[in-house]
């Protein structure tokens, strides 16, 4: 297993960084039922790296720029390896107490690190706990909010609480409302713009809770995000955790830590496009997502930067998603591939502009 493991990462830039199957393709390799015996390691093996691979989207290749990363490393190889072999179920103290130290330490060093006031702490009074998601956390938070107003103004008052969060925040934020039961019409998405390069303006919070307010209904939560899913915007955390307690609502801080490094190739990624006439940067950069698109030379832009993409991700020489912004369709390079380096991020805007140059020679005939 661990040559398997070994021998996929050495030839990880091999494969098709996005899949390159076609819906349905494992039913016509696999049987229809398990199998009533035992087979060989290699057996299985062979069956991953003949079947299963090919339908991965190799989430570790360094030719992937689609999404926010989920990282592996060697570390966290044999991390897993040892919490497999361990399999220590920690639902309370006595189930395993190691387990439920260890997480309050680290918990309070993950405070420490992010500078968190010392009432995060559990050496204070308070404490953190690790999820297994953002949804989780989200939803976690969320109902501890829920919680703390239904006992001021009772449960009953549920239809009453309101949620505020930007068109840029991750839309975990309005499921998991759902889930914790405030009504769907309870949840404010306040527009951004250009202007305040799409963060949460403080000024259009409080207008929409001076209006609540007025109405009857009780500002619950807001949502501050540090680095949104589309363009990566930063909200103004200081003057939202004002009005946070000031309306005594709680408000949750979307971290998202980027390596120095993959910042750097952000700006350098950055910097290509802006020297390139046929490509323009739609939204400010933050840490290591840069949003770009073919500049509009005439109406369509939206199909020429769709054509674009689906041709870059076709390539398999690179993978990149989309994104939206104030109508504007727009391709997002987010870089943070554990094993990515500032060759394959020329690599991959040498294949963009391959592309591109293909997709307007054929708008110009």
């Amino acid at each position: 297993m661990a040559a398997f493991i070994a021998d996929y990462y050495k030839d990880i830039e091999t494969y098709p960084v996005r899949s390159q199957v076609e819906p349905g393709y494992l039913h016509r390799l696999l049987p229809d039922s398990a199998p009533h015996f035992p087979e060989p390691l290699t057996t299985i093996l062979d069956d991953v790296r003949n079947d299963i691979l090919p339908g991965l989207t190799h989430w570790q290749s360094p030719n992937f720029f689609a999404y926010f990363q989920a990282n592996a490393s060697n570390p966290g190889i044999l991390d897993e390896m040892l919490c497999a072999a361990l399999n220590v179920v920690g639902f309370n103290w006595i189930s395993s107490p190691a387990a439920t130290e260890l997480e309050t330490l680290v918990m309070d060093w993950m405070a420490k690190f992010l500078r968190l006031p010392r009432e995060f702490t559990f050496a204070s009074g308070g404490g953190g706990v690790i999820h297994g998601s953002t949804c989780e956390a989200v939803v976690c938070t969320m109902a501890a909010a829920r919680d703390a107003a239904s006992a001021r103004i009772g449960f009953e008052g549920i239809t009453r609480l309101v949620i505020y969060a930007s068109d840029q925040t991750h839309f975990t934020f309005q499921k998991a409302s759902k889930l914790v039961g405030i009504p769907p019409a309870n949840f404010r998405m306040i527009t951004t713009s250009a202007r305040s390069e799409h963060a949460l303006p403080p000024e259009s919070v409080h207008a929409a809770m001076d209006e609540d307010l007025a109405r009857g209904l009780v500002p619950l939560y807001i949502c501050a995000t540090v680095g949104t899913t589309a363009v990566g915007a930063v909200d103004p955390l200081a003057p939202l955790g004002e009005l946070a307690r000031e309306y005594g609502t709680w408000a949750r801080h979307n971290l998202m830590d980027h390596i120095r490094s993959d910042v750097e190739m952000a700006e350098q990624f950055e910097r290509m496009v802006g020297t390139d006439e046929k490509f323009e940067v739609v939204a400010t950069r933050r840490f290591a997502l840069v949003c770009f698109r073919l500049r509009p030379k005439k109406r369509g832009s939206c199909e020429m930067n769709r054509k674009l993409l689906e041709a870059v991700n076709a390539s398999g020489r690179a993978f990149m998603t989309q994104a939206v912004v104030e109508g504007k369709y727009v391709l997002r390079m987010a870089i943070g591939a554990t094993l990515t380096e500032e060759r394959h991020v020329l690599e991959a805007w040498k294949v963009i502009q391959e592309m591109a140059d293909g997709i307007i020679s054929e708008e110009d005939q």
